[in-house]
């Protein structure tokens, strides 16, 4: 695998006064590695503007040295048994399982081992029994994407037997028989592999598809069976007999299994018709390295954007997290919501536009080097897909995330700066500082565990570029701060989009379910929609029943590629005039770092059929009037018409608006993922940063 000489990662994303987060490194140099802390201002390294800011944080963690040493990491999914499963049959052995095979490959995949013993998938498609050095294969291949039944026998006198029988329309069967090798030892303490074999360091051999049912008999008594129906959203298979299987790297569950018949697509119903488990030889979702050293968060430390920086020689990596004010003791008046969900989903996105030339522009702007398109052993984002086609369903933090690092840039050939995420969100912290504007941050991890309470005493909050990933506990949590009074500042696009789910055992793991709507890498499977964390309904957050439109007015309607235009003002209503104050021109934004312009790449507008019936006014719009974007998919219903019933040329638009609520809320959204990174041109000297500033004034009760 290729590896990068010098990586890490946090157990946590963000903390609280008093928390520890362990940072975790693998070092392939020969020489110790330096680790400093920083705050970060500013995560762009375009020279055109600030480039990067980071301010030396020494007085709360002194620079310090650690022993390089080498940590590894093994993808592919499986199943382990959690004790010794033991064998003492005198006569016989059986082993049979259900198979859905999806990717056929030049190695062996096995499918169950157990010691000696083992059911494999060979280069040719066909099935293997092994039994030490002896094995015997079926002449025929088993068909891809169907399901098939196998069923192996290994007898004392060494005599071997092994069956496939396909279970599609057409059903075909296979066999092979062998007197083996002579007498084989049935007696045997060993743990139990499902999708995998065991190798010195790891597991090998990972199969990718779908297996279900597997059994082990011994002198026709069943010694192990496993239902995988049986506690579907944890993180454990119980046996009905036998010893437990614990997940490794995360197979996915609540899929489709043999007997599925379409008859149920919520697996909660009829859990025996999701009686599988897929796995691939690809997935990997926590490197479980052992901590180097840690940083316990300091009373005084102030909130915001920090990085802990390591290196030696040449050699770097840089892992951000965020410090938040200690629950119900906001600092500010203010808070930004970073939306670590999203920087998580994302993690590790492997674009297929990413081209080696664009390490000279890396090179003279001092960016970030590492890009997950060249290093994707290291597991990629839900925006990728596993070898066998499939979508990638889960996401967690916890490993080296090479696109959520100060200075990456996302595309390397646009003539802007290229950000996305974490690094186009610092162009909103970065204004914040030019403008002394005190503020908190509080990530999603604290808005889903603690609720309203972590919002609470907060005049106004903003978002970032692109808050798109949410669980019903975050929406829930930012409509009781909005209809409870407190101002709420939409400043991105594509926003309050999607569900996730997040594991109840480890909540660092998400999960997407893109189902049959939204603007999406991939599609969800047939039967595959429902989460298997929480057993919710998964995809767009509009498809169950809460549109953007109802927190913030304004929703997801059109993407372009990463391209920008201007707001034009369109409402000149006296009482809003404050929103404009300063500003002499009806035409904002017509610059930015961030697609060269205010309004673009992913664009919000108003729905009064989604909305909450609020008395929403539109101040600015900016019109797709080059036909650069496309309506996305929950918009569209034929090639003539649109969800709207009017002309497409009038909903490929961003809506700048503004509300209040009955409870005294007040709403202020953008609708264009572009917005930030506007604010930070002409050093900070615009109509876009006077916009906002005269907006945030507003709600903070400044001057």
């Amino acid at each position: 695998m290729q590896t990068v000489s010098l990586a890490g990662y946090s157990d946590k994303l963000s903390g609280r006064p008093g928390d520890e987060i362990n940072f975790m490194v693998s070092s392939q140099l020969d020489a110790p590695y330096e680790a400093r802390l920083f705050r970060s201002i500013s995560a762009d390294p375009n020279p055109a503007g600030a480039g990067l800011v980071e301010h030396g944080c020494e007085t709360f963690f002194p620079d310090q040295k650690f022993p390089s040493r080498r940590q590894s990491f093994h993808p592919g999914s499986h199943l382990l048994s959690v004790a010794p499963l033991v064998l003492g049959a005198q006569r016989a052995i059986s082993m049979s399982l259900l198979v859905y095979p999806t990717l056929q490959t030049p190695a062996t995949q096995t499918l169950l081992s157990f010691g000696r013993f083992a059911l494999e998938l060979n280069a040719q498609g066909g099935l293997t029994l092994r039994a030490g050095a002896v094995a015997i294969s079926t002449p025929e291949a088993a068909t891809f994407r169907q399901w098939s039944r196998v069923q192996a026998t290994v007898e004392a006198s060494g005599q071997m037997s092994i069956f496939l029988e396909g279970l599609s329309v057409s059903p075909t069967q296979t066999h092979a028989q062998t007197d083996g090798g002579g007498a084989v030892d049935l007696s045997q303490q060993e743990v139990v592999m499902i999708a995998a074999a065991p190798g010195a360091e790891g597991a090998v051999s990972c199969f990718n598809g779908k297996i279900e049912a597997p059994q082990i008999t011994a002198d026709d008594h069943v010694i192990a069976a496993w239902d995988f129906a049986r506690n579907i959203s944890g993180m454990t298979v119980p046996a009905q007999v036998g010893p437990d299987l614990a997940l490794v790297n995360v197979p996915t569950r609540a899929v489709t299994g043999a007997l599925w018949d379409a008859s149920e697509m919520n697996w909660r119903h009829k859990p025996a018709h999701y009686a599988a488990i897929s796995f691939h030889q690809d997935e990997i979702y926590d490197f479980d390295w052992e901590a180097d050293f840690s940083f316990v968060i300091p009373p005084d430390l102030p909130c915001g954007a920090y990085v802990m920086r390591i290196s030696c020689g040449d050699a770097y990596d840089a892992m951000p997290f965020f410090v938040c004010p200690e629950l119900g003791k906001p600092r500010a008046k203010l808070c930004v919501l970073v939306s670590t969900f999203t920087y998580v989903v994302y993690g590790n996105h492997a674009r297929p536009d990413y081209e080696p030339s664009w390490l000279e522009r890396i090179a003279d702007w001092g960016a970030y080097p590492n890009n997950p398109a060249v290093f994707s052993n290291y597991g990629l984002s839900t925006y990728n897909n596993h070898r066998d086609g499939s979508g990638i369903c889960h996401a967690s933090h916890r490993r080296p995330l090479f696109n959520m690092r100060p200075g990456y840039l996302t595309f390397g050939q646009a003539e802007c700066s290229g950000l996305r995420h974490f690094q186009a969100d610092s162009h909103l912290i970065s204004w914040l500082h030019a403008k002394g504007i005190e503020y908190d941050i509080v990530t999603d991890e604290e808005l889903h565990n603690d609720g309203v309470a972590a919002l609470q005493g907060y005049a106004a909050l903003v978002t970032g570029s692109h808050p798109e990933y949410h669980t019903a506990e975050t929406l829930d949590a930012l409509t009781a701060y909005r209809d409870q009074g407190g101002a709420l500042h939409y400043l991105g696009g594509n926003g309050f989009y999607w569900r996730i789910a997040r594991h109840t055992e480890d909540p660092a793991l998400l999960e997407i379910r893109r189902a049959e709507d939204g603007l999406r890498a991939w599609a969800s499977e047939p039967g595959e929609y429902y989460n298997a964390f929480d057993g919710a309904y998964g995809g767009l957050w509009r498809r169950s029943g809460r549109a953007p439109q109802k927190l913030v007015g304004v929703g997801f309607t059109a993407q372009g590629v990463f391209t920008g235009m201007p707001y034009h003002r369109v409402c000149h209503d006296p009482n809003f005039d404050w929103v404009f104050d300063g500003i002499k021109t009806d035409v904002i934004g017509d610059f930015g770092f961030s697609g060269n312009g205010a309004a673009g790449f992913e664009l919000d507008r108003t729905d009064a059929t989604l909305d909450s019936g609020h008395d929403i006014t539109i101040l600015a719009q900016s019109y797709d009037t080059e036909n650069e974007f496309m309506l996305v998919p929950e918009e569209q219903l034929t090639h003539l018409t649109n969800m709207s019933g009017g002309p497409e040329d009038a909903v490929r638009r961003a809506d700048m608006v503004y509300f209040e609520t009955e409870g005294g809320g007040r709403v202020f959204s953008v609708g264009s993922i572009t917005f930030c990174g506007s604010l930070p041109w002409n050093n900070f000297d615009n109509n876009v940063s006077r916009l906002l500033h005269n907006v945030l004034s507003h709600s903070l009760g400044r001057t």
